[in-house]
């Protein structure tokens, strides 16, 4: 038997739905959150300093839980940042380029080495490293840009970013907020993130060969008169390291990371120790190749290129932070943030309301499949993939305590609807650098990219089904 359910349970689904009609409106949610802690701190205590405290002590508790995550996507830019640089990532994928010879190489080709690359480095810097050499090699043999657009989003920031299974961010901050082990998410997204991936990206190249074939997308089509190319603007020093230097380093950092995954099996390691296991590695890359390229100016160079990994660290979670904040309290995070205030008996908010559900509400796999897919896509919908997938976490560990089983399955599909809509293939997070990189219109690659990914979910939703 679960607790009985108080007003602090139903001032948290309350602010819950508030939070889903803000996204749905496109408006920010931060202020939402911090009101949701502040009254649900009120409530529970009485106290009024006790209350605004909590927001900070809050503010915390997310930071502490999420710091590894931030801590080595900041890393990992300043690490991309530096191989940009001084060329090193234009020796790395140049053999690449030999490969491709026609439109449809060019797609797969990029897509799949996105996908790779995405997952060691994540897709906003996996895009950077990429765009410069493979981009004008697809347009080249007959890729109009638009196409390297959707191909670069579609296999880097949904398929690699939905399933992140080396850097683990996403599915550890959907694990955290369903209460389940990291790597029973990891092995539930498996056949979804598969799925998923198939269907939208094949779809999309039908379409990409049907509107070339009809003349409907050609090398203009999206193309932005006078948008800058990010590229083009960054600040390359090919002359910091001789050709043989650029090869060696080349050669030597996926070495390291294959040596990482490598270790990561061996040695059974998931979670936050694979993730500093690749933050160690990137950090050690970044060292060698900044004293190496910079000399006598390394040590100061050193800084300046952490410095920038930090700041796009910051900016991209600072938004998530207060919402994350918000969500944990329907988990662990309540005791800690507030105090040992719910009820006797009670396993947590989102728990109680779980088997609260399950005594009213005749749930069916497949509505909770259908409702967690919604919830997901929904949540996505601010543009951060990130920001809603704890909340994905928390309706799957309330749907599947109902259910009594699919918790891992269902928290797995949340996620990946979360990230496909939210972490840059329909709205803007990640695919606005995509865009100006291939100098295409924003809008008109969201468009492109949304009927490849609505398939793609029903079809995913439907096989979740049989999975739960």
């Amino acid at each position: 038997m679960g607790a009985e359910l108080t007003a602090i349970h139903w001032l948290y689904v309350l602010f819950i739905l508030f939070i889903i009609g803000f996204m749905v409106m496109r408006r920010d949610t931060t202020l939402v959150c911090i009101a949701g802690i502040f009254l649900i701190a009120l409530t529970a205590t009485g106290s009024l300093s006790g209350s605004v405290s909590s927001i900070f002590t809050s503010f915390i508790f997310a930071i502490t839980e999420l710091l590894s995550t931030i801590l080595v996507i900041s890393i990992i830019v300043a690490m991309s940042r530096t191989l940009s640089t001084t060329g090193i990532n234009d020796v790395m994928i140049s053999p690449f380029a030999r490969f491709i010879r026609t439109p449809a190489l060019a797609y797969w080709t990029i897509g799949i080495l996105m996908m790779v690359i995405s997952w060691f480095f994540w897709p906003s810097p996996a895009v950077a490293l990429m765009g410069a050499v493979l981009l004008p090699v697809a347009i080249r043999v007959g890729l109009p840009a638009l196409g390297v657009a959707m191909a670069m989003n579609l296999f880097g920031h949904g398929i690699a970013l939905s399933g992140d299974y080396i850097i683990q961010a996403a599915p550890k901050l959907t694990a955290d907020a369903a209460g389940l082990p990291v790597g029973d998410v990891i092995s539930a997204s498996i056949p979804l993130v598969i799925v998923m991936g198939a269907v939208t990206t094949i779809t999309a190249f039908y379409l990409i060969k049907r509107d070339m074939k009809n003349g409907k997308l050609t090398a203009a089509t999206g193309i932005t008169k006078d948008s800058p190319n990010e590229l083009h603007a960054d600040s390359r020093n090919t002359h910091l390291l001789s050709l043989n230097q650029k090869r060696i380093f080349a050669l030597l950092i996926p070495l390291l990371f294959a040596a990482d995954v490598a270790a990561m099996f061996i040695l059974n390691l998931q979670g936050g120790d694979a993730t500093a296991l690749v933050g160690g590695t990137s950090i050690f890359i970044l060292l060698i190749i900044t004293l190496a390229a910079h000399r006598n100016k390394g040590l100061e160079k050193t800084t300046s290129y952490l410095i920038e990994g930090f700041q796009f660290g910051f900016r991209v979670f600072g938004p998530v932070i207060p919402i994350a904040a918000f969500f944990y309290l329907g988990d662990s995070g309540f005791t800690k943030m507030i105090g040992d205030y719910l009820p006797t008996g009670s396993h947590g908010i989102v728990n109680d309301l779980g088997v609260g559900l399950a005594s009213v509400v005749p749930l069916s796999k497949e509505v909770g499949a259908i409702t967690l897919t919604a919830v997901g896509a929904i949540t996505g919908l601010d543009g951060s993939g990130f920001s809603g997938i704890s909340l994905a976490g928390s309706i799957a560990n309330l749907f599947s305590a109902a259910l009594g089983t699919g918790a891992a399955t269902l928290t797995a599909l949340g996620q990946v609807a979360a990230i496909w809509v939210g972490g840059g293939t329909l709205v803007p997070w990640a695919l606005i650098p995509a865009a100006a990189i291939c100098n295409v219109d924003a809008f008109e690659l969201a468009r492109r990219n949304l009927l490849p990914v609505t398939i793609g979910l029903i079809v995913t939703t439907i096989i979740a089904m049989f999975l739960i």
